[in-house]
């Protein structure tokens, strides 16, 4: 029988009945499974080797959304996040996707860019067209630095130039684009940069100075498509005012740019369970919905003849499955293994998908019932929480909150003391 991600209620369930149903799907060992819930499994020796000055880690909970079919593929999707209410508007958005078929998605290929900054140029246009010239011993140069990238199929294949006016005065940036293949190619593509520098310095008779890739991956773009269902989703009414929340994340930047926060929380939850770069991901997210000079939302949603809703997301993704914590921290080598993902453009499609499923359900709440309403149920249990609740007393407090509308420390403390005393 083949495996399935739609699994209802999967929320009812206790950590324990969890992780069962993902050891199974996944077919991870007794200990993989055993080391999920250990809470971090990341020890301070490892620790100590992967960043400076360590102390000690911070474990973020580790979450499974369910109900995602992307490409016709049943994909369980890890995701690490502190924040109450995402993992489970990923599923629900994911179930409601699944009547029209699930997510469509597609990727370019992994091809990042390393900047070569050329000053002092006397002649900085002759010296563009020089460079232009020089194309393949510049190439030759920078995949002699990886020999073992060219022979998968990657390495630097092409390059530009171009003449940029600072407040410096001209500068000649040379542009060397490189396929990282499964790598998200940082450490890569900054020794192909570093090796040509010499090259572009004996060419132009300047001097070289930065020489580093760039975040804004405009060559690696992940796009996803969805059609809601207009009566799953709960008529044409809730179309039309998801589509006008679009319309003002569209003209308004300020709105945008919380439109833009609820796409990167479902992304930037996978990427940190998978042990990718966040920053890289959120940074070239935000350069790519200002590139026009306008912020525009990395989504857009409209209306097909039939009156459902189609979403479709655009933007960088930057991700490896070789290199970095992906291939050193033990949780994120399981949270691969759960994905069952072969690529990392794979990786990309399911984590824009993602993104896309989540901005969709964050509309479909402010076009309905408003976005506090679910988000305060979670959030109320970490307010119980902190007011000292144990045990059962956590849910019930939390409950009483939600309904009388009051999730405030001040009433949690209420609450307990009268509870307590009962």
């Amino acid at each position: 029988m083949s495996k399935t991600s739609d699994i209802s209620g999967f929320y009812k369930l206790s950590p324990e009945d969890r992780i069962k149903i993902v050891k199974e799907f996944a077919g991870l060992s007794d200990d993989e499974a055993n080391l999920v819930q250990s809470m971090g499994g990341l020890k301070l020796e490892l620790a100590n080797r992967m960043v400076e000055n360590v102390i000690g880690a911070i474990p973020v909970p580790l979450g499974v959304a369910v109900n995602f079919l992307i490409n016709g593929k049943d994909y369980l999707i890890p995701m690490a996040i502190e924040e109450p209410s995402v993992i489970a508007a990923a599923s629900n958005s994911a179930k409601m996707a699944r009547v029209k078929g699930g997510f469509f998605a597609n990727c370019t290929n992994p091809i990042m860019m390393g900047q070569i900054q050329a000053i002092d140029v006397k002649d900085p246009y002759g010296a563009k067209m020089s460079i232009i010239s020089a194309k393949e011993e510049i190439i030759a140069k920078a995949n002699d630095q990886d020999p073992i990238l060219v022979s998968l199929g990657g390495g630097a294949k092409d390059l530009d130039v171009k003449v940029i006016d600072t407040i410096k005065g001209p500068m000649v940036i040379t542009e060397l684009f490189v396929d990282c293949r499964d790598a998200m190619g940082a450490n890569a593509v900054n020794t192909m940069a570093e090796a040509v520098a010499p090259i572009i310095e004996r060419i132009t008779k300047g001097r070289v100075l930065l020489r580093i890739i760039s975040n804004l991956a405009t060559k690696r773009l992940a796009r996803v498509k969805v059609i809601m269902d207009k009566n799953t989703i709960g008529g044409e009414e809730v179309v039309d005012g998801i589509i006008n929340a679009f319309a003002f994340a569209s003209a308004d930047p300020y709105r945008c740019a919380t439109h833009n926060k609820g796409v990167m929380n479902g992304i930037i939850a996978v990427s940190l369970a998978t042990g990718n770069d966040t920053r890289a991901l959120e940074a070239g997210a935000h350069a790519y919905a200002a590139r026009t000079g306008h912020y525009s939302p990395l989504t857009t949603w409209e209306k097909n003849e039939d009156g459902d809703l189609v979403g479709t997301i655009e933007l960088p993704m930057a991700v490896g499955l070789v290199g970095g914590a992906t291939a050193v921290h033990p949780i994120a080598k399981i949270s691969i293994k759960i994905l069952g993902v072969k690529s990392a453009l794979e990786l990309a499609e399911v984590m824009a998908s993602v993104g896309l499923a989540q901005n969709f359900v964050a509309l479909r709440a402010l076009a309905t019932e408003g976005i506090q309403r679910g988000h305060m149920k979670l959030h109320a249990r970490n307010v119980a929480i902190m007011a000292g609740a144990k045990g059962d007393l956590i849910d019930k407090i939390a409950s009483k909150m939600v309904e009388e509308r009051k999730v405030r420390m001040d009433r949690a403390k209420e609450l307990l003391k009268e509870m307590e005393s009962q």
